[in-house]
């Protein structure tokens, strides 16, 4: 008689490929270091799919961008991101200093990849972060290339400043007006004809804003030809000195990387005169600056003397803060959205100062109105034709535009 046996199953494991990217940087964008990213490139995506045993993702490329700082590469947030979709089981990079050179970035950045179950491996160092070691060698390999990154800024800050002492330039610097020659500035005539329009206009009496309002209607550009002249553009543009022909070096510098700050005496200064033909002489810069120092004083005392409505004004179209403003010569004050006028997202009509002053008037009498405003106004809220006060019992009263 025949006899059944039975054969118990086992478990057959899937063999499973990982997924692989790398990553490749230069911090500088030429023709030498990018023929080595492209050589790395090469490298990688052959050693990849030429691995059985593992899956290409591709190769992530920062180009001509520094290793001390994470946020500006979108290439290698991009490759966390994939991460973080559990896209990447293993990142290849060349070196440390390619992947980062700020210690604190590195290790924040290899740990919430490890949480993630990514590897990264170091070939230079022969680091992988999935050692035992492999943190304790990161930290130690990372505060090297952080010195060095150091460093190296420090020699070129040496170099640059050596430069400026014998009047050279390190970078050549766009001014409105001008052009480079070689390492001669010399005047650009349709920019150098607008240049003495500002400040011609500027010296009879007309605002920041006003002036930038002419250009942007005759439709000229600013330095960059792309974006309309803004009232910041032309106070600048009236403060330069280099227009009357001479040239300021480290007027700012960095304090950390990618960060600068003006220059107020915390670094020498280095002046070189008849550096290059003026656009504007000596006395017309002169009788500018002197009106910009008067018209400081007349804000000034604006300042310490604010209106009474302070803090208490809004915009009933997008609920931004409304402030008041003056023209130039001071003929006239008037309020206006903080949204509107800086970031030009409202079309909210501005409302004269004598108008709100008219309507707060009829609403709580007209003696003693400051000493019964925040008593009895709780918000000035402004509309194209009408403003709402919002009273503090509660209340609310309308006051139609005339």
């Amino acid at each position: 008689m025949s006899t059944v046996k039975r054969i118990e199953t086992r478990q057959i494991k899937q063999f499973q490929r990982k997924r692989v990217a790398a990553y490749a940087r230069v911090s500088v964008d030429t023709e030498q270091l990018m023929h080595s990213l492209s050589a790395q490139v090469s490298y990688y995506s052959n050693l990849i799919q030429g691995t059985p045993e593992w899956e290409y993702v591709g190769v992530y490329i920062d180009a001509g961008i520094t290793g001390t700082d994470t946020k500006p590469r979108e290439r290698f947030q991009e490759m966390i991101a994939d991460c973080e979709a559990g896209k990447i089981d293993i990142i290849l990079t060349k070196s440390i200093s390619r992947f980062a050179r700020n210690t604190v970035d590195l290790l924040a950045t290899v740990r919430h990849l490890k949480e993630l179950g990514v590897e990264v491996r170091f070939e230079r160092e022969h680091v992988n972060t999935f050692t035992s070691d492999g943190e304790v060698m990161l930290s130690i390999l990372a505060s090297f290339a952080e010195q060095e990154s150091i460093s190296l800024s420090q020699n070129i800050k040496w170099r640059v400043r050596k430069n400026y002492e014998q009047g050279k330039p390190h970078a050549h610097l766009k001014l409105y007006g001008y052009r480079w020659e070689g390492d001669e500035r010399v005047i650009e005539p349709d920019e150098a004809e607008v240049v003495r329009f500002i400040f011609a206009e500027y010296l009879s009496g007309k605002s920041f804003r006003e002036i930038a309002t002419e250009l942007d209607e005759k439709e000229i550009r600013s330095v960059r030809g792309t974006k309309q002249f803004s009232p910041q553009t032309i106070r600048k543009m009236i403060s330069n000195e280099e227009y009357t022909g001479c040239q300021i070096y480290q007027q700012v510098y960095a304090y950390k990387p990618h960060k600068q700050r003006i220059n107020y005496g915390e670094l020498p200064k280095y002046r070189v005169d008849d550096h290059h033909e003026a656009i504007i002489d000596l006395d017309t810069f002169a009788a500018a600056q002197a009106m910009r120092k008067e018209r400081g004083k007349d804000q000034l005392h604006e300042k310490r003397n604010p209106s009474a409505y302070s803090g208490m004004v809004w915009c009933g179209k997008c609920g931004s803060k409304a402030f008041m403003h003056s023209t130039a010569q001071g003929q006239f004050r008037y309020w206006t959205c903080d949204a509107r006028r800086s970031k030009k997202s409202c079309d909210c009509k501005n409302w004269r100062d004598e108008e709100l002053m008219a309507a707060v008037h009829a609403a709580i009498g007209e003696e003693e109105i400051e000493h019964k405003l925040k008593r009895q106004v709780e918000r000035i809220v402004l509309f194209d034709d009408h403003l709402e006060l919002e009273m503090t019992n509660g209340r609310k009263r309308s006051w139609q535009k005339r």
